[in-house]
């Protein structure tokens, strides 16, 4: 269980710390998540994604080729968001730590199992050489982000909280 922390600078003063398993909850039910890398140049990169929140990480894949693998290349670091754009209701949460290419087989056959339960057969994937291949012939490496902090941001009323790992 992470250690959670509700900002009273950025929060209202009847907020309460949102609790942990809100937080998972909303991780593991989020269609879209946003991810961020970042560039050779240091510039930043933003692109919307499809991910299962597994455990206690978040996971991801994406193609070798794709923009966001190269930066990963050079640097791992990563924040993940998802939420909703109402201004008064729901919560945004912000997944920040380092992706690491997962292979292990059995693990990619979980993982697989979980993105074919949350989006249907039009994801579901083969494990075959430590990655994800799909019926049209693409492949993709999964990767792992467990957390180093997690931020939620509560609307409703307004609440600044960090869970740190």
């Amino acid at each position: 269980m992470p250690k959670s922390m509700l900002d009273t600078r950025y929060s209202d003063p009847s907020a309460e710390a949102v609790p942990w398993g809100v937080v998972a909850e909303r991780l593991e039910r989020a269609g879209v998540y946003w991810i961020t890398t970042v560039r050779d140049s240091g510039r930043p990169h933003i692109t919307p994604l499809i991910g299962v929140w597994l455990g206690d990480a978040m996971l991801f894949c994406t193609g070798g080729q794709e923009q966001k693998a190269r930066n990963l290349a050079g640097n791992p670091a990563v924040a993940l968001t998802t939420g909703t754009d109402a201004l008064d209701r729901g919560i945004d949460v912000v997944v920040e730590g380092d992706a690491v290419v997962l292979r292990d087989e059995e693990a990619l056959r979980v993982a697989a199992e979980a993105w074919a339960a949350k989006y249907g057969e039009t994801w579901r994937f083969e494990v075959r050489d430590g990655a994800f291949h799909h019926a049209d012939g693409g492949a993709a490496d999964v990767y792992r982000v467990a957390p180093r902090v997690v931020f939620a941001f509560g609307k409703d009323p307004y609440s600044q909280n960090r869970y740190t790992f």
